[in-house]
């Protein structure tokens, strides 16, 4: 086994982002990959005209890759935010406008799957009033999701980073997993495990992948320290990976780590360039 027993994708909105948007989808398809994931690309706005829309559905239909995932709407992403699910008035009201909006551009895609970003705690809100919104939400995203077949991601971050959300354990996902398939009783409610957020909270990997490996519906890749590629730390992942595959675990595995003081393209030299076309 190994990394070539792997399917991989790029997420281009943390590689390649030296390039604008509409030339990333090209970008990982002349590095060899065929399939590309990305967090919401509109930071400011959850509804963006259709002519944008068109336009970065045309860039990845043209580079002949897949869009395998795709980020709800989560605020200014990078920077500050970390998801506007559970932030009441005006981000709650961002984020349900956009479900249709991203459910939609995603299927024209033939992509189902979708990362609903919990968002951080905050100031002068009772944490209870924010769960209950954050609820809410998650059930709205999961049955709309399920129309189309569609699984709804819920990921845990990292204390250091993210000080501020209160998904940063695999425990702690899992139970809002669980608080969703309950609500709606349709399970496609699913972790998205990431095995760099939960190394920097000092997780024992091996044990989340046994004990969460069947609620899990997507994987996401860094190395730790400095959030690189693999390789450039001293995580395991190959091994992680095995662990995963063996455990039943058979869907994406999404690269989401910075390229460093190098052109991303040049980030890929730990993979074969035979093993980043998806199988």
């Amino acid at each position: 086994m190994g990394f070539a027993d792997q399917r991989f994708n790029v997420n281009l909105s943390i590689l390649f982002t030296e390039l604008p948007l509409l030339e990333r989808p090209a970008a990982a398809a002349a590095a060899g990959f065929t399939a590309v994931e990305l967090w919401w690309p509109w930071v400011d706005s959850p509804t963006p005209e259709q002519s944008e829309l068109d336009a970065l559905k045309k860039a990845i239909e043209d580079a002949g890759v897949r869009l395998t995932g795709l980020n709800f709407y989560a605020g200014q992403l990078p920077g500050p935010d970390r998801g506007a699910l559970s932030i009441p008035g005006a981000e709650s009201d961002r984020f349900r406008a956009n479900i249709d909006v991203a459910i939609a551009f995603a299927r024209s895609l033939g992509c189902t799957t979708f990362n609903a970003l919990y968002g951080n705690r905050v100031d002068g809100v009772d944490p209870a009033e924010q769960d209950t919104l954050a609820l809410e939400n998650l059930v709205l995203a999961a049955r709309a999701v399920g129309r189309v077949g569609g699984t709804v991601l819920i990921e845990a971050l990292n204390r250091p980073e993210s000080p501020k959300c209160p998904i940063v354990s695999a425990p702690r996902a899992i139970e809002i997993v669980d608080k969703v398939n309950e609500a709606t009783g349709l399970g496609n409610a699913k972790f998205l495990m990431d095995l760099y957020h939960l190394s920097m909270n000092g997780e024992d990997l091996p044990s989340v992948i046994e004990r969460y490996a069947a609620k899990t519906g997507h994987v996401q890749i860094a190395d730790n320290p400095g959030r690189g590629a693999p390789g450039t730390g001293a995580l395991p992942l190959e091994e992680l990976l095995d662990q995963l595959k063996k455990a039943g675990y058979d869907g994406w595995v999404g690269l989401e780590y910075k390229p460093g003081d190098r052109p991303s393209a040049e980030a890929f030299d730990w993979l074969p360039r035979e093993a980043r076309a998806a199988r």
